[in-house]
């Protein structure tokens, strides 16, 4: 298998994580030079994050079963069953995941 198309995307990111993490650190230290707390950073509940990956991940599974299922009863290919039933079922689980964190920051902010 050729995977010598990882190198230059692994690099790619390295380099683009290196400088988002220069960035984040002078926004930050400009903020506290301010006096400007820096919460602002934050985004959405801090509490749903195990939510989203939970959700996403038990929709990558689904998508994995419905894919098998879709394969053996179906003139597709097994490629293009699993591989779009994957993407169909994961991008459900995170607008699911979407519609959720407004229920439940609309709950905070009742509070």
């Amino acid at each position: 298998m050729a995977t010598e198309f990882l190198i230059p995307i692994a690099l790619f990111a390295l380099i683009y994580g290196i400088v988002y993490l220069i960035v984040r650190r002078k926004e930050r230290l400009a903020l506290i030079e301010k006096g400007v707390d820096a919460s602002i950073f934050a985004k959405g509940s801090k509490n749903t994050g195990s939510l989203k990956w939970g959700i996403l991940f038990v929709g990558i599974g689904v998508g994995i079963l419905l894919g098998k299922l879709f394969a053996a009863f179906s003139c597709l290919g097994e490629e293009a069953s699993m591989f779009s039933m994957i993407c169909l079922c994961g991008g459900l689980s995170l607008v699911i995941y979407h519609f959720l964190e407004k229920t439940i920051a609309k709950k905070e902010n009742q509070e």
